[in-house]
C-alpha cells in the first residue's frame, strides 16, 4: 500500500513539474511549434532507423561503413561552403519583421537567398573536384569516386534551402518543416524496403537517399518562396539590397563568422565517419556510424527545440524581457533533462541487447562506443539552447572561438588516443568536445543574461 501510494505521489508530482515547466505562454508556444517539428521528427527518427537497420543488414559493417562515407562527405563539404544561412535569417528577419520593417526583412531574405546560391556552386565544384581523394582516403576504394561526385548533386536542390527554411521558422510555419521532414524519411525508408526485398547493393541505396534528400529541399525552398510573397507581396524579389548598407557590415560578420563556426565543427564533430574510415578503416566506420545512429534515439525530441527556441528568443531579446528568457533557459533544460537521462540509463542498460536484435551480432561492437557518446550527448540535450542563445544575443563570434579551441584540443588528441585505443578514442573525445565547448557557451549565456537583466529595465 506504501508503494503505491508512492507511485501515486510521484505520478501527481510529475503532472506539477510539467505544469509549472508549461504555465509560462513563450515557453508553450515553443513546444507547441517544438511539437509540431516533433511529429514529424519522432516519426522521421523511427523511420530513419528502421531504415539504417535494413541497410545495415543489407550492405554489411564495411559497405554501411562506405555509404556512411559517401553521404558524409558531401554534407561536409555543402556545409564549408555554406553560411549557414537559417541562422542568419532568423536573426535578422526575425529582428525587422518584429519592428515592422518589411522591406529590409525581405532585402535580408534576399541576400541570404544570392549568398546561399553562390555557396552551393561552389560546393558542387568542390565536390566533383576532390570526389577522387574522398573515395581513396575515406571509402578507401578509387573506383567509387563516380558515386561521390553523383551524391554530392544533392547541393543543386539545396541552393537556397537553409534560407527558406529560416524563414519558415521565423513566419512559424513549423508544420510546413514538419510535413516535409516526414515525408522524406517515409521515402527513403519505402525504397529502402524494396532495395532490402530486391537484394539491392550500395548503388540503389544511395539513389535512395538522394531522390528523399532532394525531394525534401525542394518542398522547404518551395513553401518558402510561397510565404515569401504572402509576407511581403508578389514583388518582394525586386527589394533593393541597397536598403541594407548600413547593416551590410554587420549582416556580413554575422554570415562569415556562422560560416566559420560551422567549418569549425565539421572537423571537431560532424564529420566523425570520415576520421574513423580515414584513421582505421570503412568497417569500424560501420560501427562508429551504427553507435551513431543510436543516439538518435536520445536526441529525438529534444533536437526541434533549437529551432523552435531561436525566434522566440530573438524576439524576446529584442524587447529586453529579461525574466523570459531566463525563464526559458532554465525550464528548457529542467524538461530536457526529464527525458534525456532515464533514455540514457534505459540505453546504456539494454543498448547491447538492442544492437544485436537490430542491426545482428556482427555490429555488437558498436555498444562501448555507443555507451560513451550517449553520455556526451546527454549534457549537450540538458543545454541544448546555449548555440541559439548566443546568436540571439548578438555573439556569433563566440563560440566561433569556443569550437575552434576545441578543434585544436580534440584534433591535437587525435594522433595521441587514436593508435592505442580505436575507434573508442573518437566517441570519448567527441563527448569530451561537447563539455568543453557547450559548457564555456552556457557559461557565457548565463553571464550576458544576468548582466543585461541588470543594466536594462524590462519593457
Amino acid at each position: 500500500m506504501v508503494q503505491r501510494q508512492s507511485y501515486l505521489g510521484k505520478g501527481i508530482e510529475d503532472h506539477l513539474i510539467y505544469k509549472r515547466i508549461l504555465e509560462n505562454e513563450l515557453l508553450r508556444r515553443i513546444v507547441t511549434n517544438a511539437s509540431y517539428l516533433l511529429s514529424a521528427t519522432g516519426l522521421a527518427a523511427g523511420m530513419s532507423v528502421f531504415q539504417s537497420i535494413l541497410a545495415g543488414r543489407l550492405l554489411g559493417p564495411a559497405n554501411f561503413g562506405i555509404l556512411g562515407s559517401i553521404t558524409q562527405f558531401t554534407s561536409v563539404v555543402n556545409r564549408f561552403a555554406s553560411f549557414r544561412m537559417n541562422e542568419l535569417v532568423v536573426r535578422y528577419v526575425g529582428h525587422y519583421q518584429e519592428a515592422g520593417d518589411h522591406p529590409r526583412a525581405a532585402a535580408v531574405f534576399k541576400m541570404a537567398g544570392l549568398l546561399e546560391i553562390g555557396g552551393s556552386l561552389v560546393a558542387l565544384a568542390l565536390i566533383w573536384g576532390l570526389a577522387p581523394l574522398g573515395a581513396q582516403y575515406f571509402a578507401q576504394d578509387a573506383g567509387l569516386a563516380f558515386w561521390f561526385q553523383i551524391y554530392g548533386c544533392i547541393v543543386l536542390a539545396n541552393v537556397i534551402y537553409e534560407s527558406a527554411s529560416g524563414l519558415l521558422q521565423i513566419l512559424d510555419r513549423f508544420r510546413v518543416i514538419a510535413t516535409a521532414t516526414a515525408a522524406q524519411s517515409a521515402m527513403i525508408l519505402a525504397l529502402t524496403v524494396i532495395i532490402f526485398f530486391a537484394k539491392g547493393g550500395l548503388t540503389a541505396i544511395v539513389l535512395a537517399y538522394m531522390i528523399g534528400k532532394i525531394v525534401y529541399s525542394l518542398s522547404v525552398t518551395i513553401a518558402a518562396l510561397i510565404e515569401a510573397r504572402r509576407a511581403w507581396g508578389a514583388g518582394w524579389w525586386r527589394t533593393p539590397l541597397s536598403l541594407l548598407k548600413d547593416e551590410r557590415r554587420d549582416l556580413l560578420a554575422f554570415a562569415f563568422s556562422t560560416n566559420l563556426s560551422s567549418t569549425i565543427s565539421l572537423v571537431a564533430k560532424d564529420s566523425e565517419v570520415l576520421w574513423v574510415s580515414a584513421f582505421i578503416g570503412p568497417i569500424q566506420a560501420g560501427y562508429y556510424k551504427t553507435a551513431l545512429a543510436i543516439t538518435n534515439l536520445l536526441q529525438l525530441p529534444v533536437s526541434p527545440l533549437p529551432t523552435a527556441t531561436f525566434p522566440e528568443l530573438t524576439r524576446e531579446i529584442a524587447r529586453r524581457n529579461w525574466d523570459n528568457v531566463r525563464y526559458v533557459l532554465r525550464q528548457g533544460s529542467r524538461l530536457a533533462a526529464i527525458y534525456s537521462v532515464p533514455v540514457t540509463l534505459v540505453l546504456i542498460i539494454f543498448g547491447k541487447w538492442l544492437i544485436g536484435v537490430s542491426y545482428g551480432p556482427e555490429y555488437l561492437p558498436a555498444y562501448a562506443p555507443l555507451v560513451i557518446l550517449l553520455i556526451g550527448y546527454t549534457f549537450v540535450n540538458i543545454f541544448y539552447w546555449n548555440r541559439v542563445a548566443l546568436l540571439s544575443l548578438g555573439r556569433a563570434v563566440f563560440p566561433t572561438i569556443i569550437n575552434f579551441c576545441g578543434m585544436a584540443l580534440k584534433v591535437s588528441a587525435i594522433f595521441l588516443l587514436v593508435p592505442r585505443y580505436g575507434y573508442l578514442a573518437f566517441a570519448g573525445l567527441l563527448a569530451g568536445y561537447y563539455f568543453f565547448t557547450v559548457g564555456a557557451a552556457v557559461i557565457r549565456v548565463l553571464l550576458d543574461v544576468r548582466g543585461q537583466a541588470q543594466v536594462e529595465p524590462e519593457t
